[in-house]
C-alpha cells in the first residue's frame, strides 16, 4: 500500500469517524429511559439493517459486519488485521473441542468473523486435522483434546488455548512493521496477564496456575505479577504502581468495575494518536478498535436497561470514546 493509497484510505476512515460516538452522545444513550428508547436512537443514527427492526443481537452483530465491510473496501492487504480475530479463532477452537470431548452441542458458540469459522473449525477437532490449523494452533488443538478429553478438566483446556491465544497476539506484534499493532499486542497481553493476575487472586489460584496461564511480555513481569498476586490484592496493586499500568492500581481499589473499564480505556489510550497519523494503516486499525468498544459500550447500556440497573451503576461500566 503507497502513500497515495494510505492518504485515501485514511481520508475515508477520517470521515466515518464521524459518526463515531462521542462521549457526549454516549450520554445521551445512558440517558434514554429503557430499552426501547436505546433502540429508537441508535436506529436514527443508522445502526442496524435499515429495516427499523429493534432485534438487539441483530443490530450490534450488524454494526460488527459493517466496519469489517469497510475495512475489506479500503485495505488491500488484509493480512495487517488478522491479529486483531485471534481472539475469536482461539475460542472457536475451545468451543469446537469442548463440543466435540463433551459431545454436548450448544447453539451460537462460534464466531463466523475469522479465518476460521465455526463448523469449520469443528470439522477440524472432530477429524483431528491439525494440520490444517495456522502457525502453532495444531500442537494447541491437540493438547487442548488430549487434554480434555483424558481430565475432563475444562478449566485446563481453557487455559491452554488462551495461553496460546495471548503467545500468538505478541507474536504477530513482535513481527509486525506498523507501530499500532505492535503496541496492541503489547497492551492486550499485558492486560490480560494482570486480569489473571486479579482473578486468581480471587479463586487463591497457585503461582504456578497464573504463570501457565500467563503470557511473557515487555511492560510486565509475569513472574513477579503471579507471585504479587499470590500475596494478596494490595500485592498486586503495589506492583502495578511500579509499572506502566499504575492507573489500574487506583482502578482496582476503587471496584471490579472500574478495573474492567479502564482495562478497555488502556486500550484507547494506545490507539488514539493514530488520530493524528495520515500515511500507514495505523488509523484503520484505530477505527476497528474503536468500533469494537464502541459497540461493547452500547451492549453494556442495552443490557443494564434490560436489567433495570440504576444509571450510575451502568455508568461505572461505561467505557471512553474514541472521538
Amino acid at each position: 500500500m503507497n502513500d497515495l493509497e494510505y492518504t485515501y484510505a485514511v481520508a475515508r476512515i477520517r470521515a466515518l469517524e464521524n459518526s463515531l460516538f462521542s462521549n457526549s452522545e454516549i450520554e445521551r444513550l445512558l440517558a434514554c429511559p429503557d430499552e426501547e428508547q436505546c433502540l429508537q436512537l441508535l436506529s436514527e443514527r443508522g445502526w442496524g439493517d435499515g429495516t427499523g427492526s429493534m432485534d438487539v443481537s441483530a443490530m450490534l452483530k450488524r454494526e460488527e459486519e459493517k466496519t469489517w465491510e469497510v475495512i475489506r473496501e479500503l485495505a488491500p492487504d488484509m493480512s495487517v488485521f488478522d491479529v486483531l480475530s485471534y481472539p475469536k479463532l482461539y475460542h472457536n477452537l475451545k468451543a469446537a473441542v469442548k463440543q466435540v470431548c463433551t459431545e454436548v452441542e450448544s447453539e451460537n458458540i462460534f464466531y463466523e468473523d475469522c479465518s476460521i469459522p465455526g463448523r469449520e473449525m469443528l470439522q477440524i477437532v472432530k477429524n483431528k486435522e491439525w494440520a490444517r490449523l495456522p502457525g502453532n494452533m495444531g500442537e494447541t488443538a491437540a493438547e487442548a483434546y488430549d487434554t480434555l478429553l483424558h481430565t475432563r478438566d475444562g478449566q485446563l483446556c481453557d487455559v491452554i488455548v488462551d495461553r496460546a491465544a495471548l503467545d500468538a497476539i505478541y507474536e504477530a506484534g513482535r513481527r509486525a512493521e506498523d507501530e499500532i499493532i505492535q503496541n496492541y499486542a503489547e497492551s492486550t497481553v499485558a492486560i490480560a496477564n494482570i486480569k489473571i493476575a486479579v482473578r486468581s487472586q480471587k479463586t487463591a489460584k497457585s503461582v504456578d496456575f497464573m504463570k501457565r496461564a500467563m503470557a511473557p511480555c515487555q511492560s510486565v513481569n509475569v513472574e513477579q505479577l503471579a507471585r504479587a498476586a499470590a500475596g494478596g490484592m494490595d500485592a498486586i496493586r503495589d506492583y502495578l504502581s511500579g509499572t506502566a499500568y499504575a492507573e489500574g492500581a487506583k482502578a482496582l481499589e476503587e471496584s471490579s468495575s472500574a478495573f474492567e473499564r479502564w482495562c478497555d480505556n488502556r486500550m484507547m489510550e494506545t490507539i488514539r494518536p493514530q488520530k493524528y497519523n495520515s500515511f500507514s494503516v495505523g488509523p484503520l486499525v484505530a477505527y476497528v478498535l474503536a468500533r469494537e468498544s464502541e459497540i461493547k459500550t452500547v451492549r453494556i447500556i442495552i443490557t443494564g436497561k434490560q436489567n433495570g440497573f440504576p444509571e450510575e451503576s451502568i455508568r461505572e461500566r461505561i467505557r471512553e470514546m474514541y472521538v
